[in-house]
């Protein structure tokens, strides 16, 4: 997958695209107080690159046995921008710091099987209410 970084293009853009290969991670730019070097904002999905510190533009081939924390770090050294990869898990979206040497791929995967197994449960759940009730 070839993914545009541009200043014509928006936050939400590049999300998009990222997130029709990897439906179970979502991909978030941050902006880095001058203030408080330690806090980070997350950016609006509507700004566009240009706003978010992007120092050049370009393209980033990502392939499915990309790590996580190779993308951020491309993210941040090729282009200027503060990255992070999130998975999906029961419901809410977790960062994947504790697993940023796992591929995309294998991110995205466990994201799904984390899904599949949260439906399954809750179909249990529901099931067991109409026993009970």
């Amino acid at each position: 997958m070839k993914l545009e970084i541009s200043n014509m293009r928006t936050v939400q853009e590049v999300q998009c695209d990222f997130n029709s290969q990897y439906p179970f991670l979502k991909l978030e730019f941050y902006k880095v107080s001058p203030q408080k070097p330690g806090l980070r904002e997350q950016l609006s999905n509507s700004l566009s690159l240009k706003y978010a510190g992007l120092k050049i533009a370009g393209y980033i081939d990502i392939s499915n046995d990309m790590s996580v924390g190779e993308l951020e770090k491309i993210f941040q050294e090729q282009f200027g921008i503060m990255a992070q990869v999130s998975r999906k898990s029961a419901g809410v979206w977790l960062e994947t710091t504790m697993t940023d040497k796992w591929s995309l791929q294998k991110q995205n995967e466990y994201g799904k099987e984390i899904v599949k197994q949260t439906i399954v449960n809750i179909g249990n759940y529901d099931r067991s209410l109409d026993d009970n009730g």
